[in-house]
């Protein structure tokens, strides 16, 4: 029978000594927690650069800091030290108490204030739920749901096969685009809507956003032609920078009205001919996290459903 070599097994007492050491930031007080000399530390380290195959510190003065191939295995590190803490609370409780966790990524270009609509019944759950959310690009979220750092990636276009893998699109709303300005902005903007935007400086996003493509061909369709003044992925940034009322912005109508009141914006125009999407990306093609399944539910209910 075909057994596996040594070098196919990850030592974790070398694993822990390394996360000790990246955590506390000194080989000395890594040390001093785990009551382990230092040069046995360094020896059982480098057992596990060996085993890996590339080094995990680099000197730095009289400091150690990080590889980037370190900083990858600190990640992976952390999150197996951290379930294994909780396993250990977990042993310490009651049958069926044991917390539950959702890992959601979010797509840059995703609207805030939709991701915290999306997310609230996750903070309303009961039992509790500990919510970790984390932004990126969507072929980067995917790429973590399909190694299972992510339960679920919130994004504003499909996931396509093309970088997908085995990974499910669920479309949970829509919603028509709606232009916003500042005050100041808005007044200066002349004839009706959409003539009001030909010239105007904008905000948009980028070009690898489908939302920018569709806003391109529903601006050659009216023959109106803004002046872009800057791109964004991140949407949330995109609000801030419009604050200074240097140029309008489009945001999903279903979220226009939250940022009327946040951020002081007025609306300038409304075109259902341009949607946005929002979809839920899975590892699976049934929801089976209880988190999931909550916010499924309450958009099926259509108290919070994202439609204009």
């Amino acid at each position: 029978m075909e057994t596996l070599s040594g070098a196919e097994f990850l030592n974790y007492h070398h694993l822990r000594y390394f996360w000790t050491v990246a955590t506390e930031g000194s080989l000395r007080r890594a040390s001093e927690k785990l009551k382990i000399s230092q040069p046995s530390m360094c020896t059982q380290i480098k057992l596990l650069e060996a085993s890996l195959g590339e080094a995990l510190f680099r000197p730095s003065g009289r400091s150690l800091v990080l590889t980037e191939f370190g900083q990858l295995i600190h990640g992976y590190a952390e999150e197996i030290f951290t379930l294994g803490s909780e396993i250990l609370r977990a042993t310490k409780q009651a049958p069926g108490s044991r917390s539950l966790r959702l890992h959601v990524g979010i797509v840059d270009s995703f609207p805030k204030l939709m991701s915290y609509d999306i997310l609230r019944p996750v903070l309303e759950h009961k039992p509790p739920v500990q919510l970790t959310c984390h932004e990126g690009k969507l072929a980067d979220l995917v790429s973590q749901l399909n190694t299972h750092r992510l339960d679920v990636v919130l994004s504003d276009e499909p996931a396509s096969p093309g970088i997908a893998g085995k990974v499910f699109n669920h479309l949970l709303g829509s919603s028509e685009i709606t232009f916003c300005a500042m005050p100041g902005l808005a007044k200066k903007l002349k004839g009706r809507f959409p003539r009001n935007l030909d010239g105007a400086p904008a905000l948009l996003p980028t070009q690898n956003c489908s939302l920018r493509r569709d806003l391109e061909k529903w601006f050659r369709s009216t023959g109106v032609e803004p002046r872009v003044v800057a791109e964004f992925e991140d949407a949330a940034l995109t609000k801030i920078v419009a604050t200074s009322g240097h140029a309008f912005i489009a945001v999903p109508t279903v979220v226009a009205s939250e940022a009327v009141e946040r951020y002081g914006f007025v609306p300038i125009g409304r075109t259902k001919e341009v949607e946005t999407q929002f979809y839920a990306i899975t590892a699976e093609r049934r929801f089976s996290h209880p988190a999931i399944l909550a916010i499924t539910e309450r958009l099926r209910r259509g108290s919070k459903k994202p439609k204009p």
